[in-house]
């Protein structure tokens, strides 16, 4: 088994896919670079940038990192995408052809859907969207199962603008269901879940230890996160009025240390039959508690490891203050060099009251 932290041998291998069988069928030897962009705010999860010294026909690439260390041999996968857009330069003696290349999802996103197309209420969503794919994308779908169906409570009908992909998308969500892509390139259907559902499948550490690069940004932003919460409920009779405020002195957001009033008024509470005044108070501190929940961006770079997008990491990096951080992997882009250094973003939320 390999051991991310210690010394290897890293060089990488290209071939060309065969489209029906899914399977290596040729060894390309020309490839001179390629980076690698997965993302989960893409439509297509990722793309690929792969520069060459003659062009290549649309084809898809499938792209394996080979590592060598202690007599342990393996060869990863790191994705598999379809070559499109080539562009060239000759400078009197080299030519160099560079090509855009993106996940198999992007033939979904080449197919438009039938005016007028819909699924009925009860059809089961997850198989809907398995054959679906299965007719109209070359990459192998997996089919997801469950003992329970997930089905549509209403007839869901395509948009005139919808691809395939979009489409798709969007029924996936009714089941609260997303794309996702193993390495192999093969389509699957993933469950949504929040930070808190996640385990961590690796801890970067800023040890002697660690494969994390020294250097590491945060951002967030705080601007117009409310202090104070109104809450304004007419239950046809009567008005009832709750207001919370966040005077904590610890809180970055509170009245104290912003120096200002920040109010967030709600007219139209979702609450259920003729509330009490307790429970408008309750409504009204909650709100404002979830309001103050404040979405980090953290970005670093590591050795390769391996983490994919979409899974939880926990930061351990004091330098910077991360201390147990559980983190959400949102983008990565892979470096397919000697160094194979990955630049990688993760998302965590932090409650700055209560």
């Amino acid at each position: 088994m390999i051991d991310w932290t210690e010394s290897m041998e890293q060089s990488f291998e290209y071939y060309e896919v065969d489209p029906n069988t899914w399977k290596d069928k040729t060894l390309i030897q020309n490839i001179k670079s390629c980076n690698i962009k997965r993302d989960l705010g893409s439509e297509t999860l990722g793309s690929a940038s792969i520069d060459i010294d003659n062009a290549l026909g649309e084809c898809y690439i499938r792209i394996y990192l080979k590592v060598s260390q202690n007599g342990v041999n393996e060869k990863i996968p790191l994705g598999i995408f379809l070559v499109q857009t080539p562009s060239s330069n000759f400078d009197g003696m080299v030519r160099n052809v560079s090509m855009d290349a993106y996940t198999p999802l992007l033939e979904l996103k080449e197919k438009k859907v039938p005016l007028g197309y819909s699924l009925l209420k009860d059809d089961d969503i997850l198989n809907e969207a398995f054959l679906i794919v299965r007719e109209n994308c070359r990459a192998p779908v997996i089919k997801t199962e469950l003992d329970e169906p997930k089905l549509l409570l209403n007839d869901f009908v395509a948009n005139t603008d919808d691809n395939w992909l979009s489409f798709i998308r969007d029924l996936l969500a009714q089941a609260k269901y997303e794309y996702n892509l193993d390495e192999e390139g093969k389509i699957l259907f993933s469950p949504k879940q929040t930070i808190d559902q996640l385990q961590p499948v690796y801890t970067y550490n800023d040890d002697n230890s660690s494969i994390l690069y020294p250097q590491i940004n945060i951002n967030h932003d705080i601007y117009g996160i409310p202090n104070v919460v109104e809450v304004i409920c007419s239950t046809g009779t009567d008005v009832h009025y709750a207001v919370v405020e966040n005077n904590d002195p610890n809180s970055p957001t509170s009245i104290q240390s912003r120096g200002r009033r920040i109010i967030y008024r709600d007219t139209s509470p979702k609450l259920p039959g003729i509330p009490t005044e307790a429970q408008i108070d309750e409504y009204a501190e909650n709100l404002l508690k979830n309001l103050n929940s404040v979405e980090y961006e953290v970005t670093y770079t590591h050795g390769y490891c391996p983490v994919r997008i979409g899974d939880c990491v926990r930061l351990n990096y004091k330098k910077a203050g991360l201390i147990g951080i559980k983190a959400k992997v949102i983008s990565q882009s892979i470096s397919c060099d000697t160094s194979c250094a990955v630049s990688e973003t993760a998302i965590f939320t932090k409650n700055l009251w209560k």
